[in-house]
């Protein structure tokens, strides 16, 4: 307890007993939960780092230029995302659902400008509520809850690892011209 006080008086944070720790005659060693308050993210937007030369979306608008719906009734907000999504994936002919401190993303990301390609990059850690929203839409799409997530024509490719394959396998390459060539026929 002493060492609890000691420490309690000279750190940011706060130390509470566990509740595993029930029975004080037990041999149990008391284990602490450590509250440590958390500074709120600054609300100015940063600029977007030069190095980036892909197309980035920062936020996106719930607004949609196609009202109309073959439907009466309006689709719940998951099912509106899960369209945006599938419409933005068919769209383009790269996305990258990424998060901008992301080791793999930044690689994923690097791969394609090597080759030149120019994807469409959606950076979910800067979305505000709306990133952690389509990474759970993409999860329930894909399968994948992690980033990077690929898509290459329509079709989801995976994250870095399995991008990183195909290009090992010199399969990303002839993706990548398909995609291209698929978005400038529509």
């Amino acid at each position: 307890m002493a060492l609890q006080n000691s420490l309690s008086s000279s750190l940011p944070f706060t130390f509470k007993p566990s509740p595993l720790s029930s029975s004080s005659s037990s041999s149990i060693t008391k284990f602490f939960a450590c509250s440590i308050p958390i500074p709120k993210p600054s609300t100015t937007s940063s600029p977007i780092p030069r190095h980036l030369t892909s197309t980035t979306v920062r936020a996106t608008s719930s607004s949609s230029s196609s009202s109309s719906s073959s439907s009466s009734s309006s689709p719940s907000f998951g099912s509106r995302l899960e369209e945006t999504i599938k419409k933005t994936v068919s769209d383009n002919p790269v996305v990258v659902y990424s998060k901008t401190w992301c080791s793999y993303s930044s690689e994923v990301k690097s791969l394609f400008k090597k080759l030149g390609a120019d994807p469409l990059v959606f950076e979910l850690d800067e979305m505000g509520p709306q990133g952690p929203q389509l990474q759970k839409v993409l999860e329930r799409l894909t399968g994948q809850h992690t980033v990077p997530n690929v898509f290459i024509g329509g079709k989801h490719i995976g994250g870095c690892t399995d991008t990183l394959k195909l290009y090992r396998k010199g399969e990303l390459e002839p993706l990548l011209s398909e995609a291209k060539a698929k978005n400038t026929e529509s």
